[in-house]
């Protein structure tokens, strides 16, 4: 017998505002007894919700059940800026260009095909379409250096064949009510969603369809005996042939890809609802979505009443934590900086207040690649979004779900082709040396 204990579960700092701004979710479902199963999912954030509704396609009469360690869109899945970018955007780069043209070609069309496959969902299940929003975003550049950054990646984008535009500094205005900005880069094709409305209306549809999603039901050990693995929770027991584990970088706390991955938290902080005279002073259109032109700088995001509030989202500040934990002083030195953030691009609104501030969970490997393979025997992961969790984790969902039930598609043979996270160097020296850099990217990219 092949038994593995987590070694901890997910912890989370600060509320998950995206799911806090929309109305309270009905009462969980909880594992409260013994289930046999086809197939189970751990993890109910993008990939392990996709990974579901790529196997209800795959296997329509299986019995297929997704199993969530909290609340649907209080996890990672509720704490991102809700970007999903179809476009090159590769962060540990100066202008978001990949790996060369005809590499990026084809992560664009990969990357299509998730937003594709959410749209498809969006339709089926008659999510409100407020939560999945195709408008686009802009590359927003407050200095020479970030609009030379802008330039570059326009020039790539070319070369691959894709459409952008350049905005000056009163077109910014007029879109964002902010004077800060110099210029920016407009493209169309990413979709902002509102990420908890998004996951929270994807659960409740995979129910309708017969799914079994159940939550505040963390897996403690997964144990491999004879063909099947077993799951146990606090209060219940899973037993099934195929297992997927959708659970980014806590695919280390089952003990896969040790010393392999890099824990990476991002924090944001949101607005309160702005009255009347916050908005009439803001000005700017109702939705948009600002990412920095220099990848460590600092996004930006307004919403209106359809979404959850008119309200601004902050993101910036990063820190490695190989524990998968931040402290409450991590947050509240992450949330000072937000305040002068925003007061530097809305300085008419400095009495607004933050009603929420949070950390976010991301995982990432030395190399790029995620983990999306059979580990062992019928227990498959899709895990390790590079820090594009809304359209990489959506693309390793499907290729998880696609591997487990012997299917093939140029998504799974993408994932299947990738080569292994490469080891980090040995601790204190991984995490003091990733924090050191990613002060100095943040120093240099401030005005960002």
């Amino acid at each position: 017998m092949t038994i593995r204990t987590a070694r901890r579960l997910p912890v989370h700092r600060g509320p998950a505002a995206w799911s806090a701004i929309l109305p309270m979710q009905e009462a969980p479902d909880v594992l409260a007894t013994t289930l046999i199963a086809d197939f189970v999912v751990i993890g109910a954030g993008f990939a392990g919700l996709s990974a579901a509704r790529r196997l209800k396609q795959l296997n329509p009469g299986a019995r297929i059940v997704v199993i969530e360690a909290g609340r649907l869109a209080e996890g990672a899945s509720g704490r991102n800026s809700g970007f999903m970018i179809d476009l090159p955007h590769d962060l540990s780069s100066e202008d978001y260009a990949g790996q060369g043209v005809e590499s990026d070609r084809a992560m664009t069309t990969l990357n299509r095909s998730a937003i594709a496959f959410a749209r498809e969902a969006v339709e089926e299940y008659r999510i409100d379409p407020a939560f999945f929003d195709p408008c686009g975003k802009v590359n927003g550049a407050a200095s020479a250096a970030a609009d030379a950054n802008n330039q570059s990646y326009a020039d790539h984008l070319t070369q691959i064949g894709e459409p952008s535009e350049m905005l000056d500094a009163d077109a910014m205005h007029e879109l964002t009510g902010s004077r800060h900005y110099l210029s920016g880069l407009s493209t169309p094709g990413t979709v902002m969603i509102q990420p908890a409305g998004y996951i929270r209306s994807l659960g409740a549809g995979l129910r309708r369809d017969r799914v079994e999603v159940y939550e505040n039901s963390p897996v403690s050990e997964i144990a491999r005996t004879g063909s099947e693995w077993v799951l146990t929770t606090h209060e219940g027991r899973l037993t099934a042939g195929k297992v997927i584990l959708a659970n980014n970088g806590h695919l280390e706390s089952f003990g896969f890809a040790k010393r392999r991955l890099m824990h990476i938290f991002l924090y944001a902080s949101m607005t309160v609802d702005l009255d009347v005279d916050a908005l009439a002073k803001l000005g700017g259109r109702p939705r948009w979505g600002i990412t920095p032109s220099d990848p460590m700088g600092t996004t930006v995001r307004r919403i209106d009443a359809a979404q959850g509030g008119n309200r601004i989202i902050t993101r910036t500040c990063a820190s490695v934590r190989p524990d998968m934990e931040v402290t409450n002083a991590d947050l509240e030195r992450a949330a000072a900086v937000h305040r002068r953030k925003f007061d530097d691009r809305f300085p008419a609104l400095k009495d607004v207040r933050m009603e929420y501030s949070w950390a976010g969970h991301l995982c990432l490997s030395r190399n790029g690649v995620s983990v999306m393979r059979e580990l062992e025997p019928g227990l498959f992961a899709a895990c390790v979004d590079n820090g594009l969790g809304t359209t990489r984790s959506t693309l390793a969902g499907i290729a998880a779900a696609e591997l487990a039930s012997g299917e093939s598609s140029p998504i799974s043979r993408h994932f299947c082709a990738e080569e292994a996270p490469l080891k980090l160097p040995p601790p204190p020296i991984a995490e003091i040396g990733a924090n050191a850099y990613l002060c100095w990217r943040e120093w240099r990219a401030s005005k960002e």
